[in-house]
């Protein structure tokens, strides 16, 4: 018996320890651009308010096609009364009656406008998510390449720390043996405790922008994000642009805030067709069916349900004469709004359009950077190496070697920079062009 609980202990044991691991794993997932999008496209609060808004869009539709259905109701009620001075033998009298009414508007001249209408709203409900989904994607692709800019950044600043140790460590060799002067030595010594500052400062930098991206995530404070870091070579940083008018004309058929700016036109123009309505007649339909009974008659109670017993069937048409310029202003304010939307389409066109000439600009900007800066790394790698070679020697001071150093360093950053710059640039390029679209 002994044995066997041992035995179940141990199984326990090793089930929570399973669990625990299989959950610690899944706190720290390894996130590339692609998966942080789908999560956010699922998980993101914005997102899924304005879903619920659209949810809410659709239910609205089926109230509009409701709206215009036959309506069926029924109504009772009881009545008790007592007369104390009345001379019968009854003083009380209790009663109950029963209505079974029912009524149909048959044409208002709007049923067909109004459903037509509230299925643009749903319409424009769903581009609306889609507007807060690219606004979320912008988002998560500029703090994704930050990240990888930063990280970049790490690796350098990690490669200057190695070189200055080794550095320091050649100077303190050649102090010994009276090579350098100790003020030389502090030189030195020092640049090795700035690169050492720099790292410090690049890491921060690097976990920040990690920061950054599970708050936009909307992680919760378990789950470690650890970014899958893709190689670039320069071929994908300098492909070829394309012109920016094909860019736009692509926008312009997938961008969602044209298309909601389109059905807002549609939508104004559909108000102006329901405002007309006010000219035109109103058709309806009604019928009723009810009985009373009460205990005062001489009648029994199904010879009172029967002789009651009352039906009607009605139509009634409404024709509108004067109605003090009401439909007549509805209708002007609404071709108003007519060519208010229109407008609002083009402002929303030029604002696209120099939009997207601000992103290609960046992009072909940070391209050239981007090749400049490659040059002259080159030439400062070249011109550090004969340098750091020439100190060696004794042959140039620390001071001299100090100088091409920092400029070496300073030509590795504006390539990181005007690389990830063009990354980011070509990046909101494709999701202008709806690449990242579903």
């Amino acid at each position: 018996m002994r044995n066997r609980i041992i035995r179940f202990i141990g199984i326990c044991a090793t089930l929570f320890l399973t669990i625990f691991s299989a959950k610690s794993q899944d706190s720290t997932l390894v996130w590339n651009l692609s998966k942080c999008i789908d999560y956010a496209r699922e998980q993101n609060i914005s997102i899924l308010k304005s879903k619920i808004s659209y949810e809410e869009s659709l239910i609205n539709t089926k109230a509009a096609k409701g709206a215009y259905l036959p309506s069926l109701s029924f109504s009772t009620g009881y009545t008790y009364s007592y007369a104390p001075f009345v001379e019968a033998n009854d003083k009380s009298n209790f009663g109950g009656q029963y209505n079974l009414g029912a009524s149909w508007t048959v044409y208002d001249g709007t049923r067909k406008k109004n459903v037509k209408q509230s299925e643009l709203s749903n319409m424009v409900a769903e581009l609306s998510t889609a507007i807060t989904e690219n606004s979320v994607i912008e988002a998560i692709s500029n703090a994704y390449v930050n990240i990888l800019y930063a990280n970049e950044t790490v690796k350098t600043r990690e490669n200057s720390v190695s070189v200055s140790k080794a550095q320091v460590d050649r100077a303190e060799e050649m102090l010994n043996v009276g090579s350098i002067s100790k003020s030389d030595y502090a030189q030195l010594s020092s640049q090795y405790s700035d690169a050492k500052y720099q790292l410090v400062s690049a890491q921060a930098s690097l976990d920040n922008m990690k920061l950054q991206l599970k708050q936009l995530l909307e992680l919760g404070g378990d789950v470690t994000v650890e970014i899958d870091i893709p190689e670039y070579n320069d071929d994908d940083i300098l492909i070829a642009l394309p012109t920016k008018q094909y860019v736009f004309e692509q926008a312009l058929a997938v961008r969602p805030e044209i298309q909601s700016s389109k059905l807002s036109i549609d939508n104004a123009s559909m108000n102006v067709e329901i405002a007309k309505a006010g000219y035109l007649p109103n058709i309806s339909l009604s019928a009723s069916s009810g009985i009373n009974h009460g205990n005062n008659s001489i009648y029994p109670f199904f010879e009172q349900v029967g002789r009651s017993w009352n039906n009607s069937v009605g139509i009634s048409l409404s024709v509108p004469i004067l109605d003090k310029r009401q439909t007549k202003s509805s209708v002007e304010k609404a071709q108003l709004q007519v060519k208010s939307s229109e407008l609002d389409y083009i402002d929303e066109e030029k604002t696209l359009y120099q939009t997207i000439e601000s992103l290609w600009l960046d992009a072909s900007s940070s391209q050239e950077r981007f090749r400049a800066a490659i040059e002259k790394l080159s030439a400062a790698e070249i011109s550090y190496n004969l340098i750091e070679e020439q100190f060696n020697l004794g042959m140039k001071n620390t001071t001299e070697l100090l100088t091409e150093r920092n400029s070496y360093i300073s030509a590795q950053q504006e390539v990181i920079q005007s690389k990830y710059m063009a990354i980011l640039s070509l990046m909101l390029l494709d999701i202008y062009q709806g690449k990242y679209n579903n």
